[in-house]
């Protein structure tokens, strides 16, 4: 029987536990960077309005809708995408391979996501798009992105690029670790113990036999050393009597009877069991 207590516990390494650890700090880190956007993103729009406002070329008032739309949505996709690295942390602890493989395809595209919004983010969103025409109908990206800097506080944006240079470097470092040799003996699974069961002791899945009762004596045969059948008048006598003896179960395994018990009786003298003739009678 398979003792649960004799098998070690498998030891955590301390490469997994960092690595869940960052893995939260990547989660900390877009709550942090979610609750900036929702703070600032209503006065983006407003800028972006004022700024596309009265242009002639068709869908322009869309400009501040879209960008408005787009930021609110990515700033909460990235958030649940790091909910889920949140939870595939606390399956890495407990050993869960297929919670490491997923860990490792949820964290590759985000390391994509949030080095495209840093460099996005470092470079100037407006700065880089094209110009307004000859006419400066339409605002250039200089004049979007000098609006946002007089409207928007001036420590934004640097923390902005902090927290995601945070939020990479943890990521990657918590990718890297749970590819490390001892984390792969950490998630491997590991063989099962066989011990071979204790005598008298069941095993799992096997029923417990039982001793098996002997065959009972067979009727009419007495064992050595007990006493022979007993005659009763007008029976007749039992086989020890008449010099017959069961075979005896030590025998070489051949029946044969019992020797007659010899006589002083000649072997040619008449029986003298039987009455002879009657003399005849001389008076």
């Amino acid at each position: 029987m398979v003792d649960s207590q004799s098998t070690p516990a498998r030891q955590r390494p301390s490469t997994v536990t960092i690595s869940s650890y960052l893995l939260f700090v990547f989660l900390a880190c877009q709550v942090i960077s979610l609750i900036l956007t929702l703070s600032t993103i209503g006065k983006t729009r407003d800028v972006l309005r004022e700024a596309y406002e009265g242009s002639t070329v068709e869908g322009a008032e869309q400009v501040a809708d879209f960008f408005f739309a787009f930021g609110l949505g990515s700033s909460i996709l990235l958030l649940v995408l790091a909910v889920v690295l949140g939870v595939l942390a606390i399956f890495n602890n407990q050993g869960r391979n297929g919670a490491r493989i997923t860990t490792w395809i949820v964290g590759g595209l985000m390391v994509c996501c949030v080095g495209g919004t840093l460099l996005s983010g470092a470079a100037g969103s407006f700065t880089t798009t094209g110009g307004g025409d000859s006419s400066g109908d339409m605002p250039s990206g200089e004049e979007i992105q000098r609006r946002l800097d007089e409207a928007l506080p001036s420590w934004l944006t640097p923390v902005s690029i902090v927290i995601g240079v945070i939020s990479l470097l943890a990521l990657l470092a918590a990718l890297i670790l749970l590819a490390l040799p001892k984390s792969n003996e950490f998630f491997r699974k590991p063989a099962a113990a066989w011990e071979p069961p204790t005598p008298g002791a069941s095993y799992p899945g096997y029923p417990q036999t039982t001793a098996q009762p002997g065959y009972p004596q067979t009727p009419g045969y007495p064992s050595s050393g007990e006493p022979s059948y007993p005659t009763t008048p007008g029976q007749a006598p039992g086989p020890e009597q008449q010099g017959y003896a069961p075979p005896s179960s030590s025998g070489s395994g051949t029946d044969r009877p019992a020797e007659t018990p010899p006589t002083d009786r000649p072997d040619d003298a008449p029986p003298t069991d039987r009455p002879g003739p009657t003399p005849p009678s001389t008076s």
